[in-house]
This record gives structure tokens, sequence and C-alpha cells, in this order.
């Protein structure tokens, strides 16, 4: 029972220790979010893949920008690539994380768009899997120092 009293009274003093610190203003402020996709092309298809993006890909993410989610998209050659690099990067930077609510309305608005409801986007998802393989995601937030 001891150490349990000594234990409780030593949190509460760290705790107590800690509380000006919290008050304290941050160095930095929340920036706007990133997503970065890793893009490897297969053999033949760069033209092709690059068609889907300079149309459905870019109309979402003109889209994302009228709807003041999205704040800038672009899509990234990897020049002189290692073993297992992406061939493409694409970046697109929002202005905030969103809210279930706010994910869905714009998915209602992607659909409206495309005349493609989800089931529709996700098997012409699988389709465009010939001309490329997702190698990896990022998702990032900027720090904004003060």
């Amino acid at each position: 029972m001891m150490n349990f009293k000594a234990s409780l009274c030593a949190a509460a003093a760290a705790l107590s220790l800690s509380l000006p610190a919290l008050a304290q203003d941050s160095s930095y402020t929340p920036g706007s979010v990133w997503f970065f996709s890793n893009i490897k092309i297969e053999p033949g298809h760069f033209e092709k893949y690059m068609d889907y993006l300079g149309s459905n890909w870019k109309k979402v993410q003109e889209l994302g920008k009228k709807e003041g989610i999205i704040v800038s998209y672009h899509v990234l050659a990897v020049n002189a690539q290692r073993h297992d690099e992406p061939d493409l990067v694409l970046a697109v930077e929002l202005k905030d994380y969103q809210s279930n609510a706010q994910q869905l309305a714009f998915q209602k608005k992607i659909e409206a768009m495309l005349a493609a409801d989800t089931r529709k986007q996700d098997v012409a998802a699988g389709e465009r899997g010939a001309m490329r393989k997702l190698v990896g995601n990022m998702q990032l937030q900027e720090l904004i120092l003060k």
C-alpha cells in the first residue's frame, strides 16, 4: 500500500512539473498534409499511364482544388533510379486532414463527375494494374517553424 501511495505522489509531482511545459507555445505549427504514392510503371505502359494521369486523375485533383481540399498536386519522375525505386511519385498536398463525413461528401462529388460509383472506380483501378504497380505510400504533415 505504501508503494502505491509513493508511486501516486511521484506521478502527481511529475505531472505538476510538466504543466508549465504544456502551457508554453510550441516552436512550430502544423501545416498541410502530403500524400506520396510511389508508382512503378510496367514496361511499355508509360505513355498510357501518363494519359490516365492527364485525364481522370487530374480531374479529381482539380475538383479537390476547386473544393478547397487540395492545395497542389505533382507528378514527379524519379531520375537515376536505384534498384526497386519507383518510376513516378504522385504528390498531393491537402489543406488539412478530412473527417469521414468530408471524405464521403468528396467521394460523392468524384462519383458524379466521373459517372462511376466506388465499385466501378475499384474495377478501373484494378485494370490500371496492368500499367503500373503501387510500390509504396507515405503520408506526411509539414511542421512550420515559428
